[in-house]
């Protein structure tokens, strides 16, 4: 069965007949329908009974009715109710906008508002550059999307892409201090995305643009970062790029293989893959090889897209041809951005010794962390939270942003992605590095801060900061 978690959980409130072994009967029931017991709360007593509320973790929502129908059937017990413990959260919305000043008196109120607003727009009129430090922009993030390339779920709509972008939101705020706001845009047409984002960027100080769908993400990512002079980043593939990045060279510490000298294998050129090549390369990868569905991309191979043609310009400078398996012989490090499946543990036992393989397609990876070969692979790391080295973008993301608004960034450039890729690796201290930590947790509070100051630095650098590093902007944790 698969792992439980906590996204599929549910409080189910039971009415228990007061009496020896009731509740340990209800107890078996969730174990034997594969449940794990959570928090159980004694809601009130009444005469003969008591009324519980039981959580348990379920690995699927069918899993989850299948643990429910099982309690029904225990004698002694009545459901009452089950409460899914995800769309309770998601009641209303994640997040809300709070107010930073009190509008308590007539002074705070013509102050806040008019006539005294008026005072302040007229500064802004005169110099449209005082919004950076008179309006929210300074620390404003839209993240915009289209609902094309939503999680693993695909096209399914602006609305319901709302629940996503709104997450992303909280997580800007809760790890960068960063105030964002979802914009679901209903059109996938790419020159009305960028007119709409290009409308709306006077109001942000940054756009992070979400699930949309390859290859039109590069199209309108290139167009905006051309047309406008805020960051604009999408995090789909630089997110995941950086992440990658320092999850690497951890990992190439821990088996002790100098990153210019590593073959790298990566299956899936899309949005992500491409970003990933594209960091690796900058940080002083040299041999990278791109495969796809039909096989390794070289240079001459039939059939490729624009994007897919200057990718082979790029990579596999030998013109290795075959499937993912195929190329893997000899290997250092394979990248899985792609399916269920790219590649078998056959492939694996192909590599060089002391393997690093991270397979990252989420839920299923492209080969599960128990088939690879004993003794071959040296580190693991996976797009799951329930096995070690995690691949989150929520690593990055918020101290990208943060540093790069510190310092009133133009753009994000590649030396800007490259720092942040590092200053990741760097929250692990070296006596603390292992096969199974390679990258912390999204929860080290440390992770944001050292971006942002290694993003603001970079930015410094590369000539795209327009004002001097601040010292600590990120909201207390």
């Amino acid at each position: 069965m698969s792992h439980v978690s906590a996204s599929y959980s549910a409080t189910i409130r039971v009415r228990l007949s007061d009496a020896p072994g009731s509740f340990g009967r209800l107890a078996s029931a969730i174990g034997e329908a594969g449940g794990s017991l959570g928090a159980i709360d004694l809601v009130r007593v009444e005469s003969g009974t008591k009324i519980r509320d039981v959580t348990v973790d379920a690995s699927d929502t069918d899993h989850l009715e299948r643990i429910v129908a099982r309690v029904r059937q225990v004698e002694g017990v009545e459901v009452e109710r089950v409460s899914d413990r995800t769309f309770l959260m998601h009641l209303g919305g994640k997040i809300e906008m709070h107010s930073k000043v009190p509008v308590k008196t007539r002074d705070d109120l013509s102050m806040a508002y008019t006539p005294g607003v008026a005072r302040i727009c007229m500064a802004v009129h005169e110099d449209r550059d005082s919004a950076w430090n008179l309006t929210i922009k300074q620390n404003t993030v839209a993240v915009v999307s289209d609902g094309t390339a939503v999680l693993g779920l695909g096209d399914i709509g602006p609305e319901a892409a709302m629940p996503v972008m709104e997450g992303k939101a909280l997580l800007f705020k809760e790890f960068g201090g960063v105030d964002a706001w979802p914009i679901c845009l209903d059109t996938k047409d790419a020159d009305e995305i960028v007119a709409a984002v290009k409308a709306i960027a006077p109001g942000f100080g940054g756009i992070n643009l979400e699930d949309i769908s390859a290859p039109r993400c590069f199209e309108i990512e290139e167009r905006l970062r051309d047309e406008l002079d805020i960051p604009v980043f999408h995090d789909d593939q630089h997110g995941t790029a950086i992440v990658v990045l320092a999850a690497l060279l951890n990992a190439l510490r821990v088996v002790d293989k100098p990153i210019e000298e590593i073959k790298v294998v990566l299956t899936g050129v899309g949005a992500a893959g491409v970003a990933v090549t594209d960091i690796l390369l900058n940080a002083g990868v040299r041999t990278v090889i791109g495969c796809d569905s039909g096989g390794s991309i070289w240079k001459g191979r039939p059939g490729l897209n624009s994007v897919k043609q200057w990718y082979a310009e790029r990579t596999n400078l030998d013109c290795l041809q075959g499937g993912a398996d195929d190329v893997l012989e000899g290997a250092d490090v394979f990248l899985g951005l792609s399916q269920p499946g790219a590649i078998t543990a056959a492939g694996v036992e192909r590599m060089a010794d002391d393997a690093i393989v991270f397979a990252m397609a989420n839920p299923t990876p492209e080969v599960a962390p128990e088939e690879l070969p004993p003794g071959k692979v040296a580190v693991v790391a996976t797009g799951r939270s329930d096995y070690p080295n995690q691949i989150n973008n929520v690593l990055a993301f918020p101290g990208v942003f943060r540093g790069a608004l510190d310092v009133r960034a133009t753009t994000i450039t590649e030396g800007m992605k490259v720092a942040a890729g590092h200053a990741i690796a760097s929250v692990i201290a070296p006596d603390e590095l292992g096969p199974e930590y390679v990258i912390p947790s999204v929860f080290n509070r440390e992770v944001a801060k050292a971006v942002a100051r290694a993003v603001a630095e970079a930015a410094e650098q590369d000539g795209v900061a327009r004002r001097a590093r601040k010292t600590e902007t990120l909201a207390p944790g």
